[in-house]
């Protein structure tokens, strides 16, 4: 049998840290990302480790919460914490007797039905991190900056010194391959299966138990039907007509969706103009792997040459950037802008009262064609940091005084 090989996470020292300033920390994010295994390795020989996907131990838990922590008193990680949500009350009662830092570490993947429980019961006593699967950098081994990636010079240069020699066959392996630890390490090698096991757990696990959720089918067809529109402006009407339900009820399966990790949506960037611009927020997958899965792309070769190429480019690097962000503990803020016109910005940045404007293009010869839609932020009168278009140029070079184009081995 394979050992399971441990790839270091960006994460850990901010674990590490939070964990020292914080009486909780919860780490959340989709299943199969890794929570378990990063936590396990920096828990040490003092912390307990139990899960609540044992029966018992979550019999115990939901039914005489008091005991549990007696028999199982902390330093503790406790793996799956939204299977007993009546531990948090007790958890909270213990840290603000004792007063110490980092003694539960808790962990969940089903956030739409965790993050009520955890917001009023441990509210300023819990650090609460997001987890995606592997980044780019730490799939390949390579150092990722202490800065989070946008177009400031600054974070650019960081990055800049680590970037790696990228073509796009192999960038599309691993868009195809996807970023989850099972099919990064190789310890499951058949990545159809992988994805076939991954959806049905999903749907069982995470969705079946929910009111909102009457049928399955249909669910996973709206979960298809999504992942055909990642780094599209999100038309709701549409996507409830595709999938035969209302726009109620689509609506509503997007927040199951958001909440769970599989998509993120990203809202426009507007100033009192409201009548020229597009309010309806873009829709991304958070793994490109998945996104392919679903929507029936048999190899790499034929996702990168096939219609959805550049939108699932941008995808990859949207999540690139996300994770880049969240791995330091932050949230970006982050929108696109697109008006009635068509004229759009993949990315804008709000940062220290500026816009920072930056384009996803799946092609290797730069143009100054690629400098209109930047042209079209400046009518509005706005202060702009440097702008940037994430490309196949092998390269840094400027397109302007204002704009760079820059490899997207930066990422």
């Amino acid at each position: 049998m394979a050992v399971k090989k441990y790839i270091p996470r960006t994460l850990e020292a901010d674990i590490l840290d939070m964990s020292e300033q914080f009486k909780v920390l919860l780490l959340t994010g989709p299943r199969q990302a890794g929570k378990t295994t990063l936590l396990r390795r920096l828990c040490g020989e003092k912390r307990k480790y139990l899960s609540l996907d044992d029966i018992l131990l979550r019999e115990t838990a939901s039914q005489d919460p008091r005991l549990f922590l007696q028999d199982h008193p902390p330093p503790v990680l406790i793996d799956e914490i939204q299977y007993a949500p009546q531990l948090l009350p007790y958890i909270k009662m213990h840290v603000d007797e004792t007063q110490r830092t980092g003694e539960f570490w808790l962990t969940g993947s089903q956030q739409f039905q965790m993050m009520r429980n955890v917001s009023e019961s441990l509210a300023g006593r819990v650090c609460i991190i997001d987890l995606l699967g592997f980044s780019s950098r730490e799939s390949d081994g390579r150092e990722t900056p202490g800065l989070p990636f946008f177009s400031e010079p600054e974070h650019v240069a960081a990055w800049l010194e680590s970037a790696r020699t990228l073509e796009k066959p192999e960038l599309f392996e691993e868009i195809w391959r996807g970023w989850w630890p099972d099919l990064v390490t190789g310890a499951v090698r058949e990545r159809a299966r992988f994805y076939e096991a991954y959806v049905r757990t999903y749907l069982e696990r995470d969705v079946r138990d929910l009111e909102q959720v009457g049928d399955l089918i249909v669910f996973q067809q709206f979960l298809t039907a999504c992942a055909a529109r990642t780094g599209q402006v999100l038309n709701l009407s549409a996507l409830a007509r595709d999938t035969g339900v209302t726009v109620k009820t689509a609506k509503r399966w997007l927040s199951i969706l958001e909440a769970s990790y599989q998509v993120k949506l990203v809202q426009p960037w507007y100033r009192n103009i409201g009548k020229r611009m597009v309010k309806s927020p873009k829709l991304y997958f958070l793994d490109t792997g998945l996104c392919a899965y679903l929507t029936l792309w048999s190899d790499s070769k034929t996702l990168a040459a096939g219609a959805m190429n550049g939108a699932i480019f941008e995808t990859w690097v949207f999540a690139e950037i996300l994770k880049s962000w969240w791995n330091r503990g932050r949230n970006p803020g982050l929108y696109y802008y697109r008006d009635k016109d068509g004229k759009e910005i993949d990315f804008i940045f709000d940062w220290n009262g500026r816009l920072w404007p930056m384009e996803a293009k799946l092609a290797a010869n730069p143009s100054r064609e690629w400098l209109r839609p930047f042209k079209t932020l400046e009518r509005h009168g706005v202060p702009l940091g440097m702008g940037a278009v994430i490309c196949m140029y092998p390269d840094r070079i400027s397109l302007s005084d204002n704009v760079t184009a820059l490899p997207a081995g930066i990422l």
